[in-house]
């Protein structure tokens, strides 16, 4: 099956519910009605927006109140680093409808995001608040480095990705270079692989971007005693270049 192809008529119909459930003002019957049968021809992305056009319509207008209600309906933590790409599907319009508004209340958006992580990939939602509010989101995201969670820890650097497959350009990696200089740093010997590959990404696009920039990460990090989760990183993100 196609990934576009899990959000089918009975996925808006198992959607309406969860969201009834927490919103009991949400117009669940309209919602099933403006998207049963119409999205089928649509592309994934397509999908994602028409059924957020559809949320929007249907839900109230106080976007704060609707994200409050949204962390009651995550469900469970997922127990594996790569689980979001297995159990989270459910939630990515949900986190569309965050990307969409998230500055409407961006502080609130971004603990809601924290905890949509830890079920499911926050890693396009938070873009819009990393261009509005670059230097207090970055902040946060230092913190979330040195989080217990994985996932956590992966959002804080996948997120600022220069250029996150399926998004558009983002450049705080460079006009916040230094707390992303700290991002990465604080991140270069984490133990697990599921981010270990997000900073190894993040210096590969770095090196499309500001070569020079990504050399200087790179050797200062050479100024202290190196892991081998270092070792990957660093092989993983100037897989592109040529070697001396």
């Amino acid at each position: 099956m196609k990934q576009k192809d899990y959000y089918d008529d009975k996925y808006i119909l198992e959607l309406s519910e969860k969201i009834s459930v927490v919103l009991p003002d949400f117009d669940a019957k309209q919602f099933a009605n403006d998207l049963i049968g119409k999205i089928g021809d649509k592309e994934l992305f397509a999908r994602f927006d028409q059924i957020v056009d559809s949320m929007e319509k249907n839900m109230g207008n106080d976007y704060s109140e609707n994200v409050r209600a949204f962390h009651n309906m995550l469900g469970p933590e997922l127990a594996q680093p790569e689980g979001m790409f297995s159990f989270g599907w459910w939630l990515w319009p949900i986190g569309r409808y965050v990307e969409r508004n998230g500055n409407k209340d961006w502080e609130l958006s971004l603990a809601f995001l924290k905890e949509l992580t830890k079920r499911f990939t926050g890693e396009y939602a938070i873009r819009p608040l990393l261009k509005e509010h670059s230097k207090e989101v970055m902040d946060e995201l230092i913190l979330w480095t040195t989080d217990e969670n994985v996932h956590v820890r992966r959002l804080a650097s996948e997120g600022v990705r220069i250029r996150l497959p399926w998004a558009q350009k983002l450049l705080v990696a460079l006009e916040e270079y230094k707390r992303y200089t700290i991002i990465l740093t604080n991140l270069k010997d984490d133990p697990e692989k599921f981010v270990q590959k997000s900073v190894g990404n993040n210096l590969n696009d770095l090196f499309k971007e500001a070569p020079e920039k990504a050399k200087y990460i790179i050797a200062q990090w050479e100024k202290t005693p190196t892991s081998k989760a270092r070792e990957w990183i660093v092989k993983h993100g100037t897989r592109n270049q040529k070697q001396p």
